[in-house]
Formats: C-alpha cells, sequence, structure tokens
C-alpha cells in the first residue's frame, strides 16, 4: 500500500481515527527518507519556529558535510525544491509539522512525538544511569582504601558496608522509577498508533 492510499485510508476514517493517531505504515513510510528524519532531528534540535530557507540550508550543508555559509546556490535550490514540493507537504499531511506554505513557516505539531520515539535510541538516559553506578562504586572503593590506609578502626567494615548498600538501593529504586516513567510515556505513544 503506498503512502498516498495509506493517507488517502485515513483521510476517509477520520471520523473513526483521533488526529493524534498514526498508522505504522505511515510512520515507517514517513521516516524511511533521510530529508523527513533530517527534518525532524532540525526541528527537534531548534525547537521552534523554522523557516523553509532555513530548514532547507541546513539540510543541504547536512547532505553536503559542509557549513551552511559554504553552500552553492544549487545544493540549496536542490534541497528546498524537495521540501517545498514533496517532503514538508507529506509530513504536514501526517499531523507531524504544521507547514504555513505561504508564509514557509515549519513547526513541530504534537505527532512529531510518535516519530520521534522511533528515532530515540535512549542511550543518554542509559549512560546517565551507568555513571551514576559507576561513580557510586568508585566512591565506596576509594572511601574503603582510604580508611583502610588512615587506619580509622573506629568506623566498623559491616557499618560501611551497610551505608553503601542502602545508597546503592536507593539509587537502584530512583533507576527502577526512571524506567518505569520511561516505559509508560513510550506505552502511552504506542497507544495513538493504529
Amino acid at each position: 500500500m503506498s503512502y498516498a492510499d495509506v493517507l488517502m485510508q485515513r483521510k476517509s476514517d477520520r471520523r473513526e481515527v483521533p488526529s493524534d493517531v498514526l498508522s505504522m505504515d505511515v510512520i515507517f513510510e514517513l521516516l524511511k527518507n533521510r530529508r523527513r528524519r533530517d527534518i525532524l532531528r532540525y526541528l527537534l534540535s531548534t525547537e521552534r519556529t523554522v523557516t523553509l530557507s532555513e530548514l532547507a540550508e541546513q539540510i543541504a550543508a547536512w547532505e553536503n558535510d559542509i557549513e551552511v555559509r559554504e553552500l552553492g546556490s544549487d545544493q540549496r535550490k536542490r534541497v528546498y525544491v524537495a521540501l517545498y514540493q514533496t517532503h514538508l507537504p507529506k509530513m504536514d499531511d501526517a499531523g507531524i509539522i504544521d507547514y504555513d506554505q505561504d508564509r514557509g513557516n515549519i513547526t513541530l505539531s504534537e505527532n512529531a512525538d510518535l516519530l520521534n520515539m522511533y528515532l530515540d535510541t535512549g542511550t543518554e538516559s542509559d549512560t546517565e544511569w551507568e555513571k551514576r553506578y559507576i561513580g557510586l562504586s568508585l566512591t565506596g572503593g576509594t572511601l574503603a582504601l582510604f580508611l583502610q590506609f588512615v587506619g580509622l578502626g573506629a568506623v566498623p567494615e559491616v557499618g560501611l558496608a551497610a551505608v553503601f548498600a542502602s545508597i546503592f538501593l536507593l539509587v537502584s529504586l530512583f533507576h527502577a522509577y526512571d524506567a518505569h516513567r520511561t516505559r509508560q510515556a513510550r506505552r502511552s505513544k504506542l497507544s495513538r498508533i493504529e
């Protein structure tokens, strides 16, 4: 089924399907094109309304692996025309962006998070938790060595172990809570996909 067929079917079923629901076919059709992924990436990074010219320049620069100021007019025009004629209208029809074609303004819509969910690998959040566990382990090991060399007999080893086990437990509980919230948010987004 082509993108047009899926979109036409969605428009004909509009009374049955809420506007914040997308089919998997539409999501993957939109994400299969690199320029549309770049549009999404740029709009997510700027978090504001952008102009078609600004967007076309940035995508052309990424595609040519050069700075925006180094772009030639042909490089700009090629991307501008493709965005204007194909990619932005397709993303607007799907409800991913709000595209004012007359003014050339583009803004992310609420449905953009459905596509971002497939692009987001979650590595940043995972890395943050890894850093916390590593930091806690290094701190505990360093303190244990310090106390051993200084010879502070006043702090029993069992007490020290209990303190660090308690701290590790608290960090683990916060991690579990964060993972639960992430799963809940993902489930909420998945419920908006047909």
